[in-house]
């Protein structure tokens, strides 16, 4: 290891989320209560089978008329 070593790089947006979090400790826990709200949920297996065989296809073109 040199004597002269310099400091390790941090970016501008390192050090304002750093900074953030010492002036803000709660907010790591509201991140992730607000993260549970919406995407850690238990998947129903019997529904996701159920809507995906439920599923139409779709024309290759959804704009084309019948012709009628």
């Amino acid at each position: 290891m040199p004597f002269f070593r310099r400091p390790d790089y941090q970016s501008d947006t390192t050090r304002f989320i750093d900074q953030l979090k010492q002036q803000k400790p709660e907010l790591e826990s509201q991140q992730r209560a607000g993260r549970a709200l919406l995407w850690d949920k238990q998947v129903d297996r019997q529904a996701q089978t159920a809507f995906k065989a439920g599923k139409v296809r779709q024309k290759a073109y959804v704009y084309q008329t019948d012709g009628k």
